[in-house]
């Protein structure tokens, strides 16, 4: 048995593809035909929905073999990761979540809903893979950006993730703010005066990953999109080749990928050793190896040494080894009233 898929989940992955997608919206698989099949929902952030479109069905295939045949329907859904997180801590019922901050899942941590050491249920610290933070440019590389000081160069307009509900924004403006502070050697205001020419450059902050990449790549707007090296590869060799160059900084954010198990849903919805099980495969060769298919930088050593090729060395730093704990990094920099809307220009 197969996962199988209805016209409405065609209909939303095909509205997750739009601008206006990246809300918090379920895309339902259809129930297991006896109606007693285990269903699982993981929530997750936006621009995942292709690596988790794949990986489903290798789950599935594994769990019907390791249980007889039996029944298991995965459903999705697909937003920025914060605001994601905060649908769940507001009652969407989800059995795991797999976001790209370790903020968002502590938020459900704080709520009651998961477990305080979730991150030491799963290997890693519950990150199964990684992205950096690059830069996609338009063919030819007509204005010539080659690292982040380049962003601020005047003409230069620049396509982000809102920095305020977005992963893949807040870490594309920490990626910036680094640079800066290693550029002026740890000065803090000459690093704010980059950060704010860079905010400058970026008319519009788009809703989630996939708007930006939707905004840059099909309305052709901007000379450049800040966003994860996975997504980058995505837009330049999947869906328009020959159109765009990926350009790699010198000095880089990593970004994590955790995942957690929603105790409080999946011991009420009695799924919590299939959720368990869902997470944990993704440490397994084969989601290793489509981790790696589609540029994420998979946490097992034999395969990503297989595709080393598809991962250029740079010099890249973790956020919480130059900021603090997340929840440092969320005040100082993305409250309401922190440094991202000090920095930005009136909108």
């Amino acid at each position: 048995m197969t996962v199988r898929t209805t016209a409405l989940f065609a209909a939303a992955v095909l509205a997750a593809c739009s601008p206006q997608s990246e809300q918090n919206t379920a895309s339902p698989s259809s129930p297991a035909a006896d109606g007693k099949g285990v269903k699982l929902l993981n929530v997750s952030y936006d621009v995942a929905r292709d690596f988790y479109k794949e990986y489903n069905p290798l789950f599935v295939k594994e769990y019907q073999s390791k249980h007889k045949g039996a029944d298991i329907d995965i459903q999705q859904s697909h937003g920025g990761s914060s605001k994601q997180a905060l649908s769940v801590a507001n009652g969407l019922a989800a059995d795991v979540v797999t976001m790209n901050q370790t903020s968002d899942i502590d938020l459900l941590a704080q709520k009651g809903l998961i477990k305080p050491d979730w991150a030491k249920r799963l290997p890693d610290n519950a990150v199964p893979y990684t992205s950096v933070t690059v830069f996609l440019v338009r063919k030819g590389n007509p204005k010539q950006i080659k690292d982040w000081n380049d962003l601020a160069k005047d003409g230069v307009k620049i396509v982000l993730a809102n920095p305020k509900t977005s992963g893949n924004g807040r870490y594309a403006f920490l990626g910036a703010y680094a640079y800066g502070l290693k550029a002026n050697n740890g000065d803090e205001a000459k690093a704010q005066e980059f950060a704010a020419s860079v905010l400058k450059n970026t008319p519009v902050f788009e809703n989630g990953g996939r708007a930006a990449t939707t905004t840059f790549s099909q309305r052709n707007i901007g000379d450049v999109l800040v966003t994860f090296e996975n997504e980058a590869n995505h837009v330049s060799k999947k869906l328009t080749q020959d159109q765009f160059e990926i350009v790699y900084p010198s000095y880089t954010i990593l970004s994590e990928t955790p995942v957690a198990v929603v105790d409080s849903v999946a011991d009420k919805k009695g799924t919590q050793e299939a959720a368990k099980e869902y997470l944990e495969y993704l440490w397994s060769k084969p989601a290793q190896e489509l981790a790696a298919k589609l540029y994420l930088r998979p946490r097992n050593a034999e395969v990503f040494a297989a595709h080393k090729a598809d991962f250029p060395e740079i010099e890249t730093f973790s956020p919480n080894e130059k900021f603090g704990t997340w929840d440092e990094i969320m005040k100082k920099f993305f409250a309401d009233g922190g440094l991202v809307d000090k920095l930005s220009p009136k909108r």
